[in-house]
């Protein structure tokens, strides 16, 4: 088993513990709160409950319109500078939320707190780009990913925690002391990825020449909207938990419990796929996934209908869609990488974009059909597999399996 490249003067291991850190500024900013949006609602006097999503979604939008900015800013002037910038920009956004007196003004905070955490996602791969390609990168980020996945397992029971010593607007600043953290250890151990020789000019042509080549090589759009689609089921199942688990299945004191459960399936995917993908390969493995969970949609669509939903088989099902869902995500960004890894930094903020703004449009679309049952999720799990399905039977020249398995 090869080694993770790591910047000179930090340990491999250290390097992906960096990485996902990095990562876990943006999922603790989706996830601390998740116990605490009833507690929001009714201080702010948020009147429907969907209307709490927003304060996830809400953050996803300024988290995928962000992504336009920093990969070109990280291309000209590096990625540890445009790091420190937003990293500061988001501990300040985290205090505004924490002292904001209205539910539109958290809005806002959220807003900037999606911007600025945007760096997060697209410097996160460009970094382990500059280093590393393919099925490298692809492990590297399976890696990252694993220990990333543990604060959706975490931060809930650490929301709920926080609560018992502090009203909500606690969490917020809890979030801004992480991101501190995250900013000291970027401050004092990682060096500059990206060498000046490697450094591109901001320009409109050379912007423009990125960008063409980012949407139109059908690797990099093809796989960016197939992480977009799979993404938008997280984004769906993180803004319904609460009302699911809560409000339908009436299991609020193990709501962080359950959550748990189906995060931890994301984890031990990629888990797994980080010892599997350099043996089998990223397109094996996604499109045994995508099968799989087309199969259990449909049974679970099927339990429905039939009556026969109770809490445990909603958590059954989520639980192993999360894993299909958690074996695609890194393959497919590493994927969609592979022909622009010399312009990692703009093509990392385009491919970001679209897979984030096209997962809160999955995501809200599905999170505002709740109506008091799983349907919505289930169904929705389905198109999505269906689709993902056909977009890479298209990018792989139409064939599945058969296709180059790297």
């Amino acid at each position: 088993m090869t080694s993770h490249p790591a910047p000179s003067g930090m340990h491999p291991r250290e390097f992906v513990a960096f990485v996902a850190a990095v990562m876990a500024v943006n999922a603790f900013g989706v996830d601390l709160m998740l116990p605490a949006l009833a507690d929001i609602g009714h201080d702010l006097a948020i009147s429907a409950a969907n209307h709490r999503q927003w304060i996830i979604t809400v953050y996803m939008v300024g988290f995928g319109a962000g992504q336009l900015v920093y990969g070109p800013l990280a291309d000209r002037y590096g990625r540890r500078p445009v790091l420190i910038v937003t990293l500061a920009g988001f501990v300040a956004a985290s205090i505004l939320a924490a002292s904001s007196a209205s539910f539109g003004a958290l809005l806002g905070a959220r807003l900037l707190q999606g911007l600025m955490s945007a760096s997060t996602r697209v410097l996160a791969v460009a970094i382990v780009r500059d280093g590393s390609s393919g099925r490298q990168m692809a492990r590297t980020m399976s890696v990252a990913q694993m220990i990333f996945f543990l604060v959706p397992i975490l931060a809930p029971s650490l929301g709920q925690l926080l609560l018992a010593f502090g009203p909500w607007r606690f969490i917020f600043y809890v979030l801004g002391a992480f991101a501190a953290f995250v900013l000291a250890w970027t401050l004092m151990r990682v060096p500059e990825t990206l060498p000046p020789s490697r450094r591109v000019p901001i320009s409109l042509t050379a912007l423009r020449a990125s960008y063409h080549l980012t949407l139109t090589n059908r690797y990099s759009i093809g796989y960016s909207v197939a992480a977009s689609l799979t993404f938008g089921g997280i984004i769906a199942f993180v803004s319904l938990s609460q009302q699911i688990f809560v409000d339908e299945f009436g299991a609020g004191d193990r709501f962080t419990l359950l959550f748990a459960l189906c995060a931890c399936a994301m984890g031990a995917a990629s888990f797994l796929n980080s010892r599997l993908v350099e043996r089998l390969g990223t397109r094996l493995i996604t499109q045994t996934a995508l099968l799989i969970l087309i199969a259990l949609s449909i049974a679970h669509v099927a339990v429905i209908a039939a009556g026969w939903e109770t809490l445990w088989s909603y958590v059954f099902f989520q639980a192993l869609s999360m894993t299909c869902i958690g074996l695609c995500g890194a393959n497919f960004g590493a994927m969609a990488m592979e022909p622009v890894g010399h312009i990692a930094g703009t093509a990392s903020s385009v491919q970001g974009f679209i897979s984030s703004i096209g997962a809160v449009i999955v995501g809200s679309a599905i999170g505002q059909s709740y109506a008091g049952t799983t349907t919505p999720l289930a169904i929705g799990y389905l198109c999505i597999g269906l689709a993902v399905l056909a977009i890479v039977w298209v990018v792989e020249g139409g064939q599945l399996f058969r296709a180059r398995m790297s």
